[in-house]
């Protein structure tokens, strides 16, 4: 191929998603029920005040390429977010996967959850090999340099967070197993509780108010604050026809 001048971009050349394999390849760590559900409750609740949802991507298990020079490389993070990627609104568009090359927006947050093939890697214990692919740590913190990244251990219900300060993860002090986003204006932590017909600890966002409710939870909101307002309409009719008023009289 000749060169042209001035050179074709990265995101002209490189290979695109549609190029790139998108599902597992020879990896341990598949997804299993719990990862699933999970995945589920944090994108439900994952609702920040500071971004528009239409500039969120919220990935579960989407191949992450992160090396142009080496386009076999991937790593699929249990769910991670990017911030000012645009959304797509068309079925045909959804992302195969996440090429760094061509999207040029790295991860803000990564959440692994621990299995047991693959803790020694998420905790950043595995040494690096020669000629062999990064390790998961050596990618989050020294290739992607993502902002936060979060552990989940259900097996010992232990959570860990890190954060990204200068080159280096530095772990967050966690006070009753969560911590605050300010970019977010949201947190992260751990809830006793049931979601899809499962009773568990979960890793789930909460906001200033409290934790944020899922579709079903505001459902039941709105059902409780509407019977509430027709307890209180009722009882103020009651009250007129004590005092000789006919409350259908008045409307």
């Amino acid at each position: 191929m000749y060169q042209t001048d001035p050179p074709r971009s990265p995101q002209e050349t490189m290979p695109t998603m549609y190029d790139l394999p998108s599902e597992l390849i020879g990896e341990s760590g598949l997804p299993d029920e719990f990862h699933c559900i999970q995945a589920d409750l944090l994108g439900e609740t994952c609702q920040p005040l500071t971004y528009p949802s239409e500039e969120i991507l919220l990935a579960s298990d989407l191949n992450l390429y992160y090396d142009p020079r080496h386009t076999s490389w991937y790593k699929r993070p249990d769910w991670y977010m990017v911030l000012g990627v645009p959304s797509t609104s068309q079925q045909q568009d959804l992302r195969l996967s996440y090429v760094i090359w061509q999207e040029g927006i790295d991860q803000f947050l990564v959440v692994e959850l621990l299995s047991p093939g693959t803790e020694q890697e998420d905790l950043g214990k595995t040494l690096p090999e020669v000629n062999r692919p990064p390790t998961k740590w050596e990618i989050y913190e020294r290739i992607l340099r993502v902002t936060y990244y979060v552990i989940y251990d259900r097996y010992e219900n232990h959570l860990r967070a890190f954060q990204l300060i200068g080159t280096r993860y530095e772990a967050i002090s966690l006070s009753e197993n969560r911590f605050w986003l300010e970019e977010l204006k949201l947190g992260l932590g751990l809830w006793q509780g049931y979601y899809q017909q499962t009773t568990g600890l979960w890793l789930r966002w909460y906001n200033a108010g409290g934790w944020v409710p899922t579709r079903k939870e505001q459902a039941e909101q709105e059902r409780q604050r509407a019977e509430q307002e027709h307890q209180r309409a009722e009882r103020l009719a009651e009250y007129l026809r004590s005092q000789g008023i006919d409350p259908d009289s008045l409307s």
